[in-house]
């Protein structure tokens, strides 16, 4: 199945039943007055968080979602049937924003969590409604109200405490195997994480936090080099980023230029992102022998002028990463121990988090218009695309499956 992490659709909450207007007729009351019934509600369009699906991939084909209208009313003051809600099932973790509005509706990031997306339309009234001492055979009843309409974004972003990042090939996929039940695809080439992995990492009874491997930058990745952008958002809900550094690259390039490479990046694309709180993870320790690796390390530490945390780990052996694993389970419990405790510092959290959310949102919307714009001017200027029927609800489908 593919990743799907954006997709938009619109939606139509059902319209209310109409009012009627209906007088009451037995043979033995002869002014039975009027018994027209109100109409029923129009269904509502609700989203909800569901932990059994992890895309949007199901909002990519289907684009239009409607609700069923109320029953109108009927005679001896019956009123009409309400119509029942539909509910959006979508990965926890999901933003619903109104396009139209560019506001963000809601955030699903609990199980069974739900937003009322529109609202159905109330029914009308029937002539029952209007009768009064002076109007005592009312002929007037009102038609059901309109349900909302909306164009609606879905935006997925994984729910982690931990992101993980780093240049393609220094190990985050291995790491994130070592520590949790994941099981992304390693390999001995770069790229071989194409989406984000998410894995629960147990870190002895009832302590636990989930861990997300996002696929790997590389320079220029601001601009749209290898995977751009694409996945970096979802590093935006994470309490730390554990930045994992190959000590001896394959291709013998500086280990140093390379976590440049991605705090250069990181800085670029979004300066809250890149004030997140790191952890340094030299990795690969493995490869250099025992009596080189405390000068081979500190000097990567101090030409990088790191002044954070570090560990030396060997995700291959497993040699260090126990420790990684328990430094963060700590970390952790103590920032959300201090959120419940403390309610400036909470909210100063959660202040952190909105102004990282937003950022990261408006520059991933520049960078996808940056490539609209590019694919456009390639059309444009015959670059031997020969599909006529190329229009601008074909962008978010380039940018959503491009191969970069």
């Amino acid at each position: 199945m593919r990743f799907i992490d954006e997709a938009v659709i619109s939606v139509k909450a059902g319209d209310g039943g109409n009012g009627i207007v209906s007088f009451r007729r037995e043979k033995f009351v002869p002014k039975g007055g009027p018994d027209g019934g109100d109409g029923g509600k129009g269904g509502d369009v609700y989203a909800i968080a569901d932990d059994n699906t992890n895309t949007l991939v199901d909002y990519r084909y289907t684009r239009k979602f409607e609700a069923h209208r109320g029953e109108n009313g009927g005679s001896k003051n019956r009123s009409g049937k309400g119509a029942d809600d539909i509910y959006l099932a979508v990965p926890i973790g999901t933003t619903i924003i109104d396009t139209d509005l560019d506001v963000v509706i809601g955030d699903l990031t609990e199980k069974g969590q739900k937003i009322l997306i529109a609202k159905g339309g109330d029914g009308g009234f029937g002539n029952t409604r209007f009768k009064s001492s002076t109007n005592q055979a009312p002929r007037k009843a009102t038609p059901g109200f309109a349900g909302e309409t909306r164009n609606i974004k879905l935006e997925l972003k994984v729910v982690a405490d931990v992101g993980l990042i780093g240049l393609p090939n220094a190990g985050k996929s291995t790491f994130i195997r070592q520590v949790s039940a994941a099981r992304p695809k390693v390999a001995d080439y770069p790229f071989t994480t194409l989406v984000p992995n998410l894995g629960v990492v147990d870190v002895g009874s009832h302590q636990s936090f989930v861990m997300a491997d996002i696929p790997g930058l590389i320079e220029g990745a601001s601009d749209g080099a290898g995977l751009g952008i694409r996945f970096l958002k979802h590093v935006a809900r994470t309490r730390r980023l554990l930045h994992i550094v190959d000590v001896q690259p394959i291709d013998e390039s500086d280990p140093v230029a390379n976590a440049q490479i991605i705090l250069n990046e990181l800085n670029k694309f979004s300066q809250e992102l890149s004030q997140l709180p790191q952890i340094l993870v030299l990795n690969k320790i493995d490869q250099i022998p025992n009596e080189q690796r405390d000068a081979v390390c500190q000097d990567i530490i101090t030409r990088l002028g790191w002044a954070g945390e570090v560990f030396y780990t060997s995700t291959l052996t497993g040699e260090g990463v126990e420790a990684v694993k328990h430094h963060l389970m700590q970390v952790i419990e103590d920032e959300r121990e201090r959120e419940l405790e403390d309610p400036m510092f909470a909210e100063a959290q959660a202040a952190r988090f909105a102004r990282l959310e937003e950022e990261v949102r408006h520059n991933t919307e520049i960078q996808k218009e940056a490539y609209r714009a590019m694919r456009k001017a390639q059309r444009e200027g015959g670059d031997g695309d020969d599909d006529d029927d190329w229009n601008d609800d074909d962008y978010d489908v380039a940018v959503e499956y491009a191969p970069y």
